[in-house]
């Protein structure tokens, strides 16, 4: 005789089944929310603090280049002018940093005033004929809005189109508005601090390799130390992050230049940098750039990796090209919290031409000549490190007085 489930017990059954249900539906609901809030958000996405300011501007310019975007839910990026633009929002021109608007230029390659063939704005280039822009290019512009992805190292010049956008536009009494974003090397500062006789575009202020501010924290600091030319003053609102601070880990979603794809080549760029002002590659025309480093000259039996530099994407012209390099391969290296000289120190010892081991760039990287005399008489990075700690100490007080998050 077959057991007959009794009908009470299937609706048991069922009110049981619909409560479970519920309750994972509310569970998923909670957690998709909690996620949601603390997921950083850009400046940029931030539209409701700064869309009611542009909206009374007749003519307003952008400096941006490819990581000027806004996410969607689904994280799909739209480019910021093309959003400003799609709420009728009164976009003049575009100026764009090194690399240009579409990020796909070479580091230091000259680069020329064209036309945005998809939006036809014009676009003003701060890294060919001029870096700051000109009376003449800000005529009759009521805002500027500054948009790019930083990555929080001193030679990187996106922080210099800053200094030179503010100062230009605090000449012209025009207000600039910095849709800040993080920094994914925020969580430490690290480095010599640069010395003003070996200012240049690639360090202008007295700061060390690695500053731990996020771009909006470094224009209050640029504003508040003076730092522009005959101490003027720029008009700056800088629209904060939210659910961010120094120490949130945060993928970049578009690469920030050619040559820096991926997050670790990223964090370990302050380090590997160094190399530009030396004989040795940084993997400029590989698909490893800032993740290795080598040179035809550095012996096999201690650098055991090898590749050979040939022109692509991000390198035209790549250091040692089409010669095959002995270095290491730093692509699963666990991820730093501070600058790492052990590389450049055993290359330099490794290396049997000492006197063509640095070049004249190396000084401006490092905006001090010590670093190179330190290396050369043979002292250990313990005691280079120990060197920077009181420039760093003062550093610090001067950075808390800026800092947001």
């Amino acid at each position: 005789m077959r057991n007959i489930k009794p009908q009470t017990s299937q609706k048991t059954d069922s009110i049981l089944s619909l409560i479970f249900l519920s309750i994972s539906f509310l569970l998923i609901s909670c957690n998709s929310s909690a996620q949601e809030q603390n997921q950083i958000i850009t400046g940029a996405q931030r539209t409701d603090l700064y869309i009611p300011i542009l909206q009374s501007k007749q003519n307003i310019a952008i400096v941006a280049n490819q990581t000027s975007v806004i996410l969607d839910s689904l994280n799909n990026p739209k480019h910021l002018v093309d959003s400003l633009l799609s709420l009728d929002l009164k976009i003049s021109k575009v100026f764009a940093p090194e690399h240009g608007f579409r990020g796909k230029a070479d580091a230091g390659e000259h680069i020329t005033d064209t036309k945005d063939k998809k939006t036809g704005l014009p676009i003003i280039s701060l890294y060919g004929s001029n870096r700051k822009p000109s009376a003449e290019q800000l005529k009759d512009i009521d805002a500027v809005v500054f948009d790019i992805q930083d990555v929080g190292v001193r030679f990187y010049t996106y922080i210099s189109t800053l200094h030179y956008i503010m100062e230009a536009c605090a000449e012209q009494n025009i207000p600039v508005i910095v849709l800040d974003r993080p920094n994914p090397n925020g969580h430490y500062v690290d480095g010599p601090v640069l010395e003003l006789e070996y200012k240049s575009f690639i360090g202008m202020h007295p700061v060390p390799v690695v500053y731990g501010m996020t771009i909006g924290e470094y224009g209050r600091m640029i504003n508040g130390e003076n730092w522009l030319e005959n101490e003027l003053k720029c008009d700056l609102k800088v629209i904060p992050l939210k659910n961010y601070n120094h120490n949130s880990d945060y993928s970049l979603p578009i690469k920030p230049s050619p040559n820096l794809p991926n997050d670790t080549s990223i964090n370990l760029y302050s380090s590997i940098c160094f190399f530009e002002g030396t004989t040795v590659s940084c993997g400029r025309g590989t698909e490893m750039q800032f993740q290795i480093f080598g040179d035809p000259k550095l012996p096999e039996t201690s650098f055991d990796f090898n590749f050979t530099p040939v022109p692509n994407f991000g390198s035209k012209h790549p250091k040692h090209q089409d010669q095959l390099c002995f270095g290491l391969d730093l692509r699963e290296h666990q991820k730093l919290n501070s600058i790492n000289l052990d590389w450049l120190i055993a290359a330099y010892k490794a290396y049997p031409d000492k006197d063509e081991f640095f070049n004249t760039f190396f000084k401006k990287l490092a905006g001090t000549e010590k670093l190179q005399v330190q290396i050369e008489i043979g002292l250990t990075a313990s005691h280079i490190r120990d060197s920077w700690q009181f420039d760093l100490y003062t550093f610090k007080k001067i950075r808390s007085k800026y800092l947001i998050y």
